[in-house]
């Protein structure tokens, strides 16, 4: 079986320091042997969520954009990696808008599993990938609950990830190369938790 992993490119900033991260993670999934694509939340041309109720009853977006293009990815996925600097202790904004988007999922996760169901992840695991430049202690749990609740959308447990501080400066992650491979090993070590 060929395990297919997602890789969600979150950051405005391209060649940025979570790019580079996600870009050893996803070389790790392959040579774990997965089928790795990709998504660039800087490139979509999409809306936020209208809030129209239309996915309550059909589990389908209404709204018709690149997102179509994003919805199949999302459901393939067996691994999915989202990486996303951190903004105002949050995701950015281009990865924001994928998130509500993916509002129609969890409303078609609703209409097909029973709350009973509903307790078990039957779509496979997501793991967060995130940078910061300051070094609070609640830096990450902002996006760590946004990202947990979209993960649960997806029908994915959230599997933590790698989460690094006091990184700013573009390319600046090249000096911890320690981080860099940490990257690889969790893309290797993703890979074959889903093939046990």
């Amino acid at each position: 079986m060929t395990i297919k992993v997602l890789g969600i490119y979150g950051s405005p900033r391209k060649g940025g320091n979570t790019d580079l991260l996600l870009d050893q993670i996803l070389e790790g999934a392959q040579a774990a042997g997965a089928e790795v694509e990709s998504i660039y939340a800087r490139k979509l041309k999409m809306s936020g969520c209208i809030e129209c109720g239309s996915c309550d009853d059909t589990g389908e977006c209404a709204v018709h954009d690149d997102m179509d293009t994003v919805y199949p990815l999302l459901q393939e996925a067996d691994v999915i990696f989202l990486a996303s600097p951190n903004f105002f202790y949050n995701v950015t904004a281009q990865v924001k808008l994928l998130i509500d988007r993916s509002q129609a999922m969890w409303s078609k996760k609703l209409l097909e599993k029973t709350p009973e169901q509903r307790r078990k992840y039957d779509s496979g695991k997501g793991y967060l990938i995130c940078v910061g430049a300051t070094k609070g202690k609640n830096l990450f749990v902002g996006v760590e609950l946004t990202v947990r609740y979209f993960f649960d959308a997806l029908d994915m447990s959230y599997e933590g990830g790698l989460l690094i501080d006091r990184v700013e400066e573009k390319g600046a992650i090249l000096k911890y190369p320690d981080a860099m491979d940490r990257g690889f090993d969790l893309g290797k070590r993703a890979v074959e938790s889903v093939k046990v």
